[in-house]
């Protein structure tokens, strides 16, 4: 039955009939089928089922992800995302360009990266309410970095409480309106003979592009595929990205990659895969074991990101005593847990 594809008779008028039909991997969230048509063209369709999230019914992640979609159509030069062709709202269908992956490449950073800009420059002010606002760190998630210090006995300088509530006003994403993917991990980026073009845009929503540019420091922080980028590399794609938005725009990049880098930091759900987010205080946990997702531990990732907010921080006017904790805290870490890794390289991504 799962190779059934879901066609009703508009859709069998608009795209045509299904010869072959392969289900693909895909998240709990969705089915996802490559699917041949009678006269041979190429098509994925994808259903979004009432599976593997919480907190967002499958209507309004079919919704969320259709408005994604569409507004990433509107580049006017290569695409960033696969055309929209057709839908069946009451069963949550969505048929899709079937786009041709060339694979591994040797250096696939800069393409997304240039890729990512012209996402996130795609839409404006004019577009508030087209998409979820962006969601970001709360004050909860600043008291359990707090917590997490505490419970492993390191010292908290006195300025970090205000440095965090001043950082949360920062990261208000409500001014900004960069289309956001929401999760831009290896395996949602394709790369196509004209560009890497980016799929599954269930989390989409509007905020600052830097949240989603940190992803290069920070390790990837929604990716099962945590990955750390470094040295030349991580300068040559975030000066693409900031170039390419500045082309588009005409202005630079709002913002801070400290700040946004800090926000992935006291995330504590950001440290688990999307189903066991919001159910307990993942911070909370760390002292007291630690847990795999995907390849990488969470106190491997927590270690990663300390460092990066350390390292950016030394002569940062307003995140410089948090940089020492996140030093402070790395170093016991690793003296607890003296065979933590290093993430790995880029190079060692999956395909």
């Amino acid at each position: 039955m799962l190779n059934r594809v879901p066609f009703d008779d508009a859709l069998l008028s608009t795209v045509g009939t299904p010869e072959q039909a392969r289900l693909l991997d895909s998240s709990p969230r969705s089915r996802v089928w490559r699917v041949r048509l009678t006269d041979r063209r190429l098509v994925i369709v994808k259903q979004i089922t009432d599976d593997g999230d919480t907190g967002a019914d499958a209507n309004t992640r079919f919704a969320r992800e259709l408005a994604g979609l569409r507004l990433a159509g509107r580049a006017s030069g290569p695409a960033v995302a696969p055309a929209v062709l057709a839908t069946d709202l009451p069963s949550r269908v969505m048929v899709l360009e079937h786009l041709h992956d060339l694979g591994r490449t040797d250096d696939w950073m800069p393409g997304y990266a240039e890729s990512l800009a012209r996402l996130h420059a795609l839409t404006g002010p004019a577009d508030a309410g087209a998409l979820p606002v962006a969601s970001g760190p709360t004050a909860a998630d600043a008291e359990s970095f707090l917590a997490l210090a505490r419970a492993l006995d390191v010292p908290i300088p006195s300025r970090v409480p205000d440095e965090l509530a001043g950082l949360l006003e920062r990261l208000d994403p409500t001014p900004h309106h960069a289309l956001l993917h929401g999760d831009p991990c290896p395996g949602n980026d394709l790369r196509t003979a004209d560009g890497v073009r980016f799929v599954d845009f269930e989390r989409a929503s509007l905020g600052n592009g830097l949240i989603e540019l940190a992803y290069f420091r920070i390790g990837f922080p929604t990716c099962w595929c945590a990955m750390s980028v470094t040295a030349a590399p991580l300068a040559e794609v975030e000066d693409i990205y900031r170039t390419t938005w500045r082309g588009l725009t005409g202005k630079d990049v709002p913002g801070d990659l400290a700040d946004a880098c800090a926000g992935w930091l006291i995330q504590g759900d950001a440290l688990v895969e999307r189903a066991h987010r919001g159910t307990v205080d993942q911070l909370a946990r760390v002292p007291a074991e630690d847990f795999e997702w995907g390849y990488v531990s969470a106190r491997e990732r927590l270690v990663h990101r300390l460092g990066v907010v350390a390292d950016m921080t030394r002569d940062h006017d307003h995140l410089h005593a948090l940089g020492r904790l996140g030093s402070a805290l790395a170093d016991r870490l690793l003296e607890r847990w003296s065979t933590l890794r290093p993430l790995p390289t880029p190079d060692a991504r999956p395909w």
